[in-house]
C-alpha cells in the first residue's frame, strides 16, 4: 500500500500516518522528519535546507525530491509506505509521479487532511509548547499555511483528477480520525 498524506501543517497527518503504518507495517515517510535528521547531522542538504524550514519556507524541491527517492529505494519500503509531508508542490508531485513510472510504483491513495487555518495554528502553538520545534512559532505557523495554500493545496485537484484523492474532516479527534483511516488502509 502507497499512500500519500497531504493536509496544511498540523493537521494531523504526521499522527495518523505514523498509526497507520504502524497497522499495515510499511515504513512512514516524513520528509519534514527526514529533512530535521539532515540538519541535526550537519549534511550538506541539511545545511542548505536549515535557513528555509527557520523561516517556514519550503525546501528546494530538488532537495527534497532527491531525499524522497534515496528513501523509497531503501528494501523496507518494497511492501509500500505512507508519505507524510511530500510532495508540496506540483513540481514535486510531477517528480513522484515520474519516480513511481520508473520504479513500476502504484500510488494507491492520497487522503486529504481538511481543516482550518484556526484549528492548525492552536495545534502546532501546542506542539510547540510540548516538543520545543523552533519552527512551531506564530510568525512561522502562518508563513507555512501561506505556503501551503499557495503551492500544496493545487495538489488536491491533481490528485483529485487521478481519482486517487480521499478528504476527511481533520478538525475531529484523533481517533475518529485513525478508525477512517484504518477502513481506507484495510480496502
Amino acid at each position: 500500500m502507497i499512500m500519500i498524506f497531504l493536509g496544511p501543517p498540523g493537521s494531523g497527518k504526521g499522527t495518523q500516518a505514523k498509526s497507520l503504518a504502524g497497522q499495515l507495517g510499511v515504513p512512514h515517510i516524513s520528509l519534514g522528519d527526514l529533512l530535521r535528521d539532515e540538519v541535526k547531522r550537519g549534511t550538506e542538504i541539511g545545511q542548505q535546507a536549515k535557513a528555509h524550514m527557520a523561516a517556514g519556507h519550503l525546501v528546494p524541491d530538488e532537495l527534497t525530491i532527491e531525499l524522497a527517492e534515496k528513501r523509497i529505494s531503501q528494501s523496507d519500503c518494497q511492501k509500500g509506505f505512507i508519505f507524510d509531508g511530500f510532495p508540496r508542490s506540483a513540481a514535486q508531485a510531477d517528480a513522484l509521479d515520474k519516480m513511481f513510472a520508473e520504479k513500476k510504483l502504484t500510488l494507491d491513495r492520497v487522503v486529504y487532511f481538511n481543516v482550518s487555518e484556526e484549528e492548525t495554528v492552536k495545534r502546532l502553538l501546542l506542539r510547540a509548547g510540548i516538543e520545543g520545534r523552533a519552527d512551531d512559532n506564530a510568525a512561522a505557523i502562518r508563513t507555512r499555511f501561506e505556503v501551503y495554500e499557495r503551492s500544496t493545496r493545487p495538489l488536491i485537484e491533481h490528485y483529485s483528477k487521478m481519482g486517487k484523492l480521499l478528504e476527511i474532516d481533520a478538525a475531529r479527534s484523533i481517533e475518529a480520525i485513525g478508525r477512517d483511516l484504518a477502513e481506507i488502509g484495510r480496502n
